[in-house]
């Protein structure tokens, strides 16, 4: 078993986790919880998205949220920027890091953008380019990896087509996400197997959502190949308003946990971020939902 000695954290709570709650969160809140973060010791954290607020209401504050973190030296906040307008508002807010994403099937990216993965693709190239061109690194998404809630089954050929495209163009990084959480070990290493014969391994993050439970060991199935970058959100926030019946992401404090237990670093003070979901939760109206919360870790 080749595990790496030290896994990055991509914390995706304040964008994915939130994006799709009927609670109203205030920008002020956000901040809190982004700060919460950055204490505990993550250092990367998707903090926000320069969207439509007509169609996601609750990222219409990217703005207010970007001038009121409590910046730390070394951490870095990004945004999701689907396309050029969303560029704008980051460069306006001097957004260091922007995300883009595409699903790997034509149907999610039909229900979800009203696109063809192809014409996804043609939109992200001028993102990425022109975000390139301002020092801006950028970061990408391939979502449905191990299943399309419309189409079935995906050829894992799909997905390291569309990873090796995203990285020709000039992302830093591919992050793989179960977005229905219908993944199991098995198949989470023969996508990543596939995906790394085209993209290196060094370059693929794992998001995984937790719908039957799986993520977990679906996390261990890709650390044994390599992969050491995890994207999961704070108390397991998030889901996904195109896929119905997909449940949060994997939490971030049942993820440390497990690191832990296998001796791998990540610099991240547990308590601090079952503090920081209990914070968010708290707010929502309801209980984390981090099985290690729930337990009364104390460290």
């Amino acid at each position: 078993m080749q595990l790496p000695k030290h896994v990055r954290l991509v914390e995706v709570g304040p964008r994915d986790g939130l994006q799709n709650e009927s609670t109203p969160v205030s920008a002020e809140t956000k901040i809190e919880l982004i700060n919460r973060l950055s204490d505990a010791g993550i250092v990367n954290i998707e903090s926000s998205s320069f969207v439509s607020p007509k169609w996601v209401p609750q990222m219409g504050d990217a703005k207010s949220v970007f001038s009121g973190i409590t910046y730390k030296e070394g951490v870095t906040y990004s945004a999701l920027t689907p396309n050029m307008r969303g560029l704008e508002g980051a460069i306006e807010s001097d957004v260091k890091e922007v995300a883009v994403f595409v699903a790997a099937t034509d149907e999610f990216n039909q229900k979800n953008l009203n696109r063809t993965t192809k014409d996804c693709m043609a939109q992200i190239e001028p993102v990425v380019v022109a975000a390139l061109e301002q020092g801006i690194k950028v970061r990408s998404y391939v979502s449905c990896i191990m299943g399309c809630p419309y189409a079935g089954d995906v050829n894992p050929a799909q997905v390291a087509a569309l990873a090796k495209e995203l990285v020709d163009l000039g992302c830093y990084e591919v992050s793989l996400g179960d977005t229905i959480g219908k993944g199991t070990p098995l198949l989470a290493q023969t996508v990543f197997e596939e995906t790394a014969k085209l993209v290196p391994i060094n370059q693929l993050a794992a998001h995984f959502h937790d719908t039957y439970g799986q993520a977990l060991a679906n996390l261990l199935a890709v650390l044994q190949l390599g992969v050491s970058v995890i994207d999961s959100s704070v108390a397991g926030l998030g889901g996904c308003p195109y896929a119905k019946g997909a449940s949060g992401n994997v939490a971030t404090e049942d993820v440390l946990y497990m690191l832990k237990g296998l001796n791998i670093e990540t610099g991240i003070d547990l308590p601090k971020v079952i503090a920081a979901g209990n914070f968010i939760t708290e707010h929502l109206g309801r209980a984390n939902t981090s099985k290690i919360a729930l337990a009364g870790f104390s460290g």
